[in-house]
C-alpha cells in the first residue's frame, strides 16, 4: 500500500508540472501574438525623431508618413504582410502608393532579435552501466520550426511533458519504480483538426525515420536487460583456473605445519565417528526379526559385553592403573597405563582419552611422558586439563586444546615435592577454591594449585603414633567432603585423616587387612538417609570389607573371591550395588538388599586377564574394567539391577542394622574363617608395588 501511494503522489507531481508547462506555453504564444499586431519592436522616441529629421534632409517622407499610409490598405492584405517578412511586406504598400498619392518610397527600420536555444543534454543512468548520450539525436534548429506548424509537433510528440526547470529522465532516475506508462505520453495532435491519432501518424512518409532509436510508433520505448559491465579482472576470474603444482618441499612444509596437522585430526576424529557407527536400516517395527531371539537374551542378561577399549599402539602390553571421568562430559573416559616392558624405546608413561559415546576403535587424545603413569584425573574445574601422576613422584599435567602430546607443566623432583611414586591424585574444592590432592608411598600429602605447580601450597606428613611413615596404596574423599578422607595403606591398615584442623594427619586406625589394600571406594550418598560414612576396601588377602567411618571393625566382610581382589567400587546411583574385579579375571556385582554371602551377578574376561581396576560411568548403567595387558572391557548392567526401586534405601538401612548385629556376635568365627594366602612369587602382577 505504501509503494502505490507513493506512485500515486508522483503521478499528481508530474500531471503538476505537465500542467505548468502548457499554462507557461500558453502565455507565451499569446503574448508573442499580441507583439506581432503592434509590431514587432518599437524604436525609441529619440532614435526615430532623428531618423525623421534626417529623411526631411534627404527628401525621404518621414516613419510617421509611411505607417498612416500603411493603415489604409484594406484588411486582407493586411493580413497577409504580418506572415511575410517586412521586405516582402513593404512592397505592395510601395507599389499601391505610387499608382495612387506617386508619393516617394518610404522605408523603415525594424529590428530583429534572433535567440537560438541548445537543447538539455539527457543523461540516463542505470544499475549495471553509465552511458552518456552524445546529444546527436536530441540538437535541432529552433529555427526549422517556422517552415511548417506540424514539422515541430511531429518531431517532438515522443517528447515527455516536463516543466524547462525540471528533467523528466532525473525524475525518473530518482524513482525508478514508475511505471513507462506514467512517465511517457502520447499525444494525439489531431483533436482541433478532427483527425484520430492514427491518421496523424500516417500524415508524414517520413514520420518513421525520424523517431529516435529504441522509440516504437506508439510512443512507448523499448526495453531491453542491459548486460551488467565485467572488468578485465571479473573476465579472468570466469576463465578455467589453473591448478598449480606444488614442490616437494612445498608439500612437506604444508604437511609439516600446525595448522594442516590440526586439521587433520580433527578431520579424522569426525570421520572416524561416523564411520564406527552401525545403524540398521532395515529395522521392522511391525512384524518380528529373526534376531529377537537373541536380543531377547541380552536384554535378560545382568551383565552383557559392549565394547573394549585398546590400542595397539599405546596399550598394548601396558597395565591399566587408573580411571577417571569427566564432569563436562560424561561420555568422556581418561586411563592411564604403565611401562611397556617389550618397548623399551617408548614413552613409559601414557595417557589415554576414550570416548563411550561412540564406537571408535581409537582413543579421542593420547598423551605421554617418561615415567610411568600410577594414578591420573579430570581437573574437575578446567574441562580441557587432566592430570597424572607418575613413578618417578612428579605431578604433570597435560592440555588437549595444544598439539603437544607432552605435559605442559610439571611439578619439580625436589624435597619439598614427591620423591615417591603418586598412586593417589584426586582434585576437590569448589570452583572459585580448589585444589589438587597427591599422596605418595612415602606417605608425604601435598597440595597443590593448578596456577603455580613449581612448589605445593601445603605438605603433611601422614605417620604412624611411632612416627613411621605411612605406604599409603589408594585414598578417597567423602562425597562433597574437602578436608576429610580415608586411605589405605601397604601394610594392610586402613586409615582415616583430615588435612586441617587441631587434628590433622593421621586420626583414627582401623583394623587390618591381612595384605595390602589395593583399592577404596566411598559411598556416594545421595539420599535423606546418612550413608556418607560407610567405605569399601578391597586387599589381596582375597576380601572385601565393609566400614564406617564410626568404628574402627569393619561392618561385614566379603569372601567370595579366590584371588587377589585389586579393586572395588560403589554404584553412583544404587546405594547397595557395588563392583569388584580380581586377579583371575572375574567380576562381580553386588547387591547387599538381595545377598550379602554370594554376588548378585559374576563374570569372567575371556582368556582370564589379571583386572586391575573398576569404575561405574556417571549414568550407573555401564561398570568398566582394565586389565594387565592394556585392554578396558565396558559391560552394561541390566536395568532392573543398576536402577534403584524407592524402597532401596530403607531396606539398606535395615540391611546394615542386621549386618552390625551379626557382627557383633560372631566377630571370632569371621577372623578363624578368614583365609591366610600366600605370598605371590613375583611382584610384577601387583600394580601397588
Amino acid at each position: 500500500m505504501d509503494r502505490k501511494a507513493e506512485l500515486e503522489r508522483k503521478k499528481a507531481k508530474l500531471q503538476a508540472l505537465r500542467d505548468e508547462k502548457d499554462r507557461r506555453r500558453r502565455e507565451k504564444e499569446q503574448k508573442d501574438l499580441e507583439d506581432a499586431k503592434t509590431g514587432a519592436v518599437a524604436p525609441e522616441k529619440d532614435n526615430r525623431k532623428d531618423l525623421d529629421e534626417m529623411l526631411s534632409s534627404l527628401g525621404v517622407a518621414p516613419v510617421s508618413e509611411v505607417l498612416s499610409s500603411l493603415s489604409s490598405v484594406n484588411s486582407a492584405t493586411s493580413d497577409q504582410l504580418a506572415n511575410e517578412t517586412p521586405e516582402a511586406s513593404l512592397q505592395p504598400a510601395l507599389n499601391g502608393s505610387g499608382a495612387k498619392a506617386k508619393k516617394s518610397q518610404a522605408l523603415s527600420i525594424i529590428q530583429v532579435q534572433v535567440t537560438n536555444i541548445q537543447p538539455k543534454e539527457n543523461v540516463v543512468y542505470t544499475k549495471q552501466t553509465q552511458t552518456t548520450s552524445s546529444g546527436t539525436h536530441h540538437e535541432r534548429d529552433v529555427l526549422s520550426c517556422h517552415s511548417s506548424p506540424m514539422s515541430g509537433l511531429i518531431e517532438d510528440w515522443w517528447r515527455p511533458r516536463k516543466a524547462h526547470a525540471t528533467d523528466y529522465y532525473d525524475e525518473y532516475n530518482l524513482n525508478p519504480g514508475l511505471e513507462w506508462e506514467d512517465e511517457f505520453t502520447v499525444l494525439a495532435f489531431g483533436d482541433g483538426q478532427g483527425d484520430d491519432e492514427d491518421h496523424s501518424l500516417n500524415m508524414d512518409h517520413g514520420f518513421h525515420s525520424k523517431l529516435p532509436p529504441g522509440i516504437l510508433p506508439h510512443g512507448l520505448p523499448t526495453v531491453k536487460e542491459v548486460a551488467p559491465a565485467i572488468t578485465p579482472q571479473e573476465q579472468k576470474k570466469d576463465g578455467v583456473k589453473l591448478v598449480k603444482e606444488l614442490s616437494d618441499e612445498q608439500k612437506q612444509m604444508i604437511i609439516l605445519s600446525e595448522d594442516f596437522q590440526r586439521f587433520v585430526m580433527k578431520s579424522g576424529k569426525i570421520m572416524e565417528r561416523a564411520l564406527s557407527e552401525t545403524v540398521d536400516i532395515y529395522t521392522d517395527y511391525i512384524g518380528v526379526s529373526e534376531s529377537d531371539e537373541g536380543s531377547d537374551e541380552r536384554t535378560n542378561a545382568r551383565l552383557s559385553l559392549n565394547r573394549v577399549f585398546y590400542s595397539e599402539q599405546w596399550s598394548k602390553n601396558r597395565c591399566v592403573t587408573s580411571f577417571d571421568w569427566s564432569d563436562h562430559f560424561p561420555e568422556l573416559m581418561v586411563a592411564s597405563y604403565h611401562n611397556n616392558e617389550e618397548s623399551p624405546n617408548e614413552p613409559d608413561g601414557v595417557v589415554a582419552l576414550w570416548n563411550t559415546k561412540y564406537k571408535k576403535q581409537s582413543p579421542e587424545e593420547t598423551f605421554h611422558c617418561q615415567s610411568a603413569v600410577m594414578s591420573t584425573c579430570f581437573a574437575k574445574f578446567h574441562p580441557n586439563l587432566i592430570l597424572g601422576g607418575t613413578y618417578s613422584g612428579q605431578i604433570v599435567m597435560w592440555d588437549n586444546r595444544v598439539q603437544k602430546r607432552t605435559p605442559v607443566q610439571r611439578t619439580p623432583l625436589s624435597s619439598t615435592a614427591h620423591t615417591h611414586p603418586v598412586y593417589c591424585l584426586s582434585m576437590v574444592g569448589t570452583q572459585n577454591a580448589h585444589n589438587v590432592i597427591s599422596i605418595s608411598s612415602d606417605g608425604r600429602l601435598c597440595s597443590w594449585s593448578l596456577d603455580m605447580l613449581s612448589a605445593p601450597q601445603d605438605t603433611l606428613e601422614l605417620q604412624h603414633r611411632q612416627a613411621k611413615p605411612i605406604a599409603v596404596t589408594c585414598m578417597a574423599f567423602p562425597t562433597d567432603e574437602v578436608n576429610n578422607f580415608v586411605l589405605g595403606s601397604e601394610d594392610g591398615y586402613v586409615h582415616s585423616a583430615s588435612r586441617h584442623g587441631n587434628r590433622s594427619g593421621i586420626g583414627e586406625t582401623y583394623e587390618k587387612h591381612l595384605g595390602p589394600v589395593t583399592g577404596i571406594s566411598t559411598h556416594h550418598n545421595q539420599s535423606s538417609s546418612d550413608f556418607s560414612h560407610l567405605f569399601l576396601t578391597s586387599s589381596i588377602d582375597w576380601t572385601i570389607k565393609l566400614w564406617s567411618l564410626k568404628d574402627t571393625k569393619p561392618l561385614y566382610s566379603f569372601e567370595d573371591n579366590a584371588d587377589y581382589v585389586m579393586d572395588v567400587a560403589f554404584s553412583p546411583i544404587h546405594p547397595s550395588l557395588f563392583a569388584a574385579v580380581d586377579g583371575s579375571g572375574r567380576l562381580d556385582l553386588w547387591n547387599l538388599n538381595q545377598d550379602t554371602e554370594v554376588p548378585t551377578v559374576s563374570v569372567v574376561i575371556d582368556g582370564n586377564p589379571a583386572l586391575n581396576r573398576v569404575s561405574w560411568t556417571p549414568s550407573g548403567l555401564h561398570v568398566t574394567v582394565g586389565d594387565e595387558s592394556g585392554r578396558i572391557h565396558v559391560y552394561d548392567v541390566a536395568e532392573n539391577l543398576a536402577t534403584p526401586r524407592i524402597d532401596e534405601w530403607q531396606r539398606f538401612s535395615s540391611t546394615l542394622n542386621e549386618l552390625k548385629m551379626n557382627t557383633n556376635e560372631d566377630i571370632e568365627e569371621v577372623e578363624k574363617k578368614t583365609p591366610i594366602p600366600q605370598q605371590p612369587s613375583s611382584l610384577t602382577s601387583i600394580p601397588v608395588v
